[in-house]
């Protein structure tokens, strides 16, 4: 049985937040921390605790991970949501410092598409979202960006309206960033990708 909405919390920068849309809260690695910080007790803390400066409270469910494995503690973590009926999930903190980080959080977002889930990842001035063969609708966020590339080869059927720059029934690749920076001309956006995997970034300005 699909659940409610499940926050991951990550260990990129941190930004305040709370738990009051989600069904159920895991703290990944350094996450635990940023959990203490915005007040918020995790369902389970998980992670090889590698970048994490206190200890988690032994009355919480922790899983301790190998520091040599495949899986980046977001990914396990996600894998976890996954198998406990989660589909709808957020990672929060997510983004800032190394890039290779932020790529990895990228290509664990397709991960959830992959596996039959909605990816929404957030951090401080950022969101991303992924959307495989299907549309979307997106409010307008004051003094922001919206960029929509293509994270498969290509993705056709491509129609954007609401925004200044609009598309429809267009072809945008991966090889060249055409949807870099647009903005939303009315209150909200609509996205719709027939055929193809894009990936939706919102930046403050």
């Amino acid at each position: 049985m699909t659940k409610g909405k499940c926050l991951i919390v990550a260990g990129g920068e941190y930004s305040p937040f709370s738990r009051d849309s989600y069904e159920y809260v895991i703290a990944c690695d350094k996450g635990y921390e940023y959990c203490n910080m915005s007040k918020i007790t995790p369902d389970i803390v998980l992670g090889d605790f590698d970048s994490i400066k206190v200890s988690p409270d032994p009355s919480l469910k922790i899983i301790t991970l190998p520091k040599i494995k495949d899986d980046t503690d977001t990914v396990y973590a996600v894998k976890y949501a996954l198998q406990h009926g989660f589909t709808d999930i957020t990672v929060h903190c997510a983004f800032g410092g190394r890039l290779d980080h932020t790529f990895a959080n990228i290509q664990t977002a397709a991960y959830i598409i992959e596996n039959g889930g909605t990816p929404h990842f957030t951090g401080t001035g950022t969101e991303l979202y992924m959307i495989r063969n299907s549309s979307m609708l997106i409010k307008r966020r004051p003094d922001s960006y919206l960029s929509v590339f293509s994270y498969s080869e290509m993705c056709t059927g491509v129609t954007l309206r609401g925004l200044k720059y609009e598309l429809t029934d267009a072809v945008i690749s991966n090889a060249f960033p055409l949807g870099v920076s647009n903005e939303w001309f009315d209150d909200e956006a609509f996205i719709e990708i027939k055929n193809g995997t894009a990936c939706i970034i919102i930046s403050s300005k």
